[in-house]
């Protein structure tokens, strides 16, 4: 592989990367249920009870997140996303008809389903975002896990403040960005989301060090410039309309870094074809072995198979940082330890941001976008630090490279 093609490789890798961040940013919308359940709540007369059982509903897709694993060694990976982006548009367009009132409100069991399969369609777009990224950068995977589980986070508080600076928190327009964002973004992200051959040499895994520490300084940016917003509070119109452009421009920043590699791809155009022009234009012919010589080597090369094949070689079991099958996986500890602390843990989280809504109009807010917004910046201050700390525990104590 020429300097150019290798370095082609690393930018068409990067912009799959930015891809990626991108869906990422628009895939955190089974954490936004507050910002419209009240309406849904109210349209259909629902009480309480019911209106948590909604909410189950929903994150019951999550729970069939397990489908999308299984097809990620089965389909490729804009399959997965288009599969994600469709079920998102079903989904949550149909909870758009009933809350902007285009349609009578569905039976209850029916308004389940569509909870269901906008939950569940996440689950496609982090499945094909994540194992493909984690496959693209394997010695990386802290940083990358941190990051696009991080946009993940900032999800919730991207579309909530975009929804409070342009739409006035109306709910029926939030879901009309839940439904045609995410497919939109899906749709971009097929084109460039690919598995690429990942670089070896140690000037490459340097050279992807820099790149995410630039990744991460944008995402934190991005997370101030929300808190900030959250803080001081929309004042009017234009200031509305300035935070959402400069929140947008930041958001397509990242695709500074494989601009930067396409150039640099460019530029070492001129250099291999100086090194070429270098070569020797006639070489020495190399002389072939003798007849005999070629029957000797043949003849070791099939008796060394020969005893090879008689040797049975026993697999060893993948190492914390290399793939496991599932069946693999359940025969560790760490998975169960992971399984039990994601039950524990996750469900707790999800009780709370599903009843913000009601939490807070129990408390007398009649704004409660900013305390969901407000869960989601520090979610993703916890899940960015995570990774990379996991990352450098990987490297500096297990050795995992």
């Amino acid at each position: 592989m020429g300097i150019r093609e290798s370095h082609t490789f690393s930018a068409w890798k990067w912009l799959g990367f930015v891809s990626a961040v991108w869906v990422q940013t628009i895939s955190g919308n089974n954490y936004t249920f507050s910002n419209y359940s009240d309406a849904i709540k109210t349209l259909m007369n629902l009480t309480q009870l019911q209106l948590n059982n909604l909410s189950v509903a929903k994150d019951v897709g999550k729970a069939f997140g397990l489908l999308a694993g299984l097809a990620s060694d089965r389909l490729p990976t804009p399959v997965i996303l288009l599969i994600g982006a469709i079920e998102g548009l079903i989904g949550y367009g149909a909870q758009w008809l009933v809350v902007s009132q285009k349609i009578h409100p569905l039976p209850y069991w029916q308004m389940c389903i569509f909870m269901c399969l906008g939950g569940n369609s996440t689950t496609w777009m982090n499945t094909a975002v994540l194992v493909t990224c984690i496959r693209n950068f394997r010695r990386n995977r802290g940083p990358v896990s941190g990051i696009l589980k991080g946009y993940v986070g900032l999800s919730t508080a991207i579309f909530t403040d975009l929804c409070s600076a342009l739409f006035s928190d109306d709910p029926a327009r939030f879901l009309v960005m839940l439904a045609v964002i995410p497919f939109a973004v899906c749709l971009v992200a097929i084109l460039f989301l690919r598995e690429i051959p990942q670089s070896t040499s140690v000037a490459a895994e340097k050279e992807e060090a820099r790149y995410f520490a630039i990744f991460n300084i944008v995402a934190v940016v991005v997370a101030v410039y929300l808190l900030t917003y959250d803080l001081i509070g929309s004042t009017n119109q234009v200031f509305s309309l300035v935070f959402a452009v400069i929140l947008l421009i930041l958001l397509a920043s990242p695709l500074a870094v494989p601009i930067y590699a396409f150039v640099k791809s460019w530029r070492l155009v001129g250099f291999e074809a100086d090194m070429e022009r270098q070569q020797p234009l006639l070489k020495e012919e190399t002389t072939s072995p003798p007849a005999e010589t070629k029957e000797i080597i043949t003849e070791v090369a099939a008796a060394a198979s020969a005893d090879d094949a008689t040797v049975l070689v026993e697999k060893t079991k993948p190492v914390i940082g290399e793939e496991h099958t599932i069946m693999e996986a359940m025969q560790t500890w760490d998975f169960w330890v992971l399984f039990t602390s994601f039950l524990c843990g996750v469900g707790t989280g999800m009780a709370v941001i599903n009843n913000m809504a009601q939490i807070g109009l129990a408390l007398g807010h009649a704004d409660v976008s900013i305390f969901i917004s407000l869960t989601s910046i520090w979610g993703f201050f916890g899940r960015i630090i995570s990774g990379s700390v996991s990352e450098y525990f990987l490297k500096s104590i297990f050795h995992v490279h």
